[in-house]
């Protein structure tokens, strides 16, 4: 049973609008196990106040409602030290405009459902529903957003040397992209459909992922 069937068990109004914006069913992938519950992960990087400007500073135009001619999904994880972090729900959506429903989702608030658009720009083409690590590109461009545009809505720093204050040399960061290293510019990489990215920094984990649960979407 995939995500989305899940919480409109759980019988939540919000997520039944949020239906509408999620996939259809997929047969799920393998990927290395979490250590612990999404709710549970330490979060060094919160989500950002004016998500919207950090929206129109990576290049995206901010909508009014989940625009979904083009609905694809990439996966990032995060590794400090070994240690799995949480990638914030709400990032790229305004969540205190009251368009926005609020809900739970593996014991973490998660946001969407946007029914009736919103007064404003409300909703990037990039964002994250919750803490699953799902990115979701919802737009009416056929054409995929970059793993750099989603750090700059983040307000993270990311480059060649650095994630946020983790820097090379002296901290050792390595960028996986379906598991195996990547060694271009992280902020190229495009978020393509089912796309697994894994971002090691310092020590890294037993199992470096290299695909995600298609039932997280």
């Amino acid at each position: 049973m995939h995500r989305c069937a899940r919480v409109l068990l759980a019988g939540l109004l919000p997520a039944m609008l949020l239906l509408s914006a999620c996939s259809s069913s997929k047969p799920a992938a393998q990927s290395s196990p979490s250590t612990t519950p999404p709710a549970d992960r330490p979060t060094p990087w919160p989500a950002p106040a004016a998500p919207m400007a950090r929206a129109r500073a990576a290049g995206l135009v901010p909508e009014t409602a989940e625009s979904l001619e083009y609905h694809v999904h990439a996966h990032l994880d995060v590794f400090v030290n070994g240690t799995q972090i949480t990638v914030p729900a709400g990032i790229g959506i305004d969540t205190r405009n009251p368009a926005v429903h609020t809900f739970t989702i593996a014991g973490a608030r998660a946001y969407g459902g946007i029914a009736v658009p919103c007064d404003q720009p409300c909703i990037s083409p990039l964002h994250t529903h919750d803490v699953s690590g799902v990115l979701h590109t919802e737009s009416v461009t056929q054409k995929d957003n970059t793993l750099g545009q989603f750090f700059t809505e983040w307000n993270v720093r990311l480059d060649g040397d650095c994630v946020a204050t983790y820097c090379r040399p002296a901290t050792p960061i390595g960028i996986f992209v379906g598991g195996t290293r990547y060694t271009g510019d992280p902020r190229s990489i495009a978020l393509g459909n089912l796309k697994e990215i894994a971002i090691v920094i310092g020590t890294p984990p037993a199992q470096i992922p290299s695909t995600f649960d298609q039932g997280l979407i």
